[in-house]
């Protein structure tokens, strides 16, 4: 059986101030880390954000162009059929659907 040995009062003392000064520092770490965390998603947060914002820019401008490029072609597509025949031949048909569909008055 081991000898019973007395220790230092003085070691015994500094041991129970360095776990009563971890003890004491605990909560205030664990803010910390609570702090640093909170930190760290918000800035992901805001980096998420800023991604969608850019990527919702770019697609109203692409969207635009589409609609440009459309209005461009509309309008090209409808130039070429005003000088063509196809009005003349459209008026004629209408007519003809008219005369044919219409009650003859009484």
């Amino acid at each position: 059986m081991p000898d019973s040995t007395t220790v230092n009062p003085q070691v015994t003392d500094a041991v129970t101030q360095t776990n009563t000064g971890v003890l004491g520092e605990a909560p205030a770490m664990a803010m910390g880390n609570l702090y640093q965390t909170l930190a760290h998603s918000t800035g992901i947060l805001m980096e998420n954000a800023v991604a969608a914002q850019q990527q919702a820019a770019v697609l109203a401008q692409a969207a635009a162009n589409q609609g440009v490029i459309q209005i461009y072609t509309l309008n090209a597509a409808t130039m070429k059929v005003a000088q063509s025949d196809v009005p003349d031949n459209m008026l004629s048909l209408l007519s003809a659907l008219r005369a044919t569909t219409e009650p003859k008055p009484k």
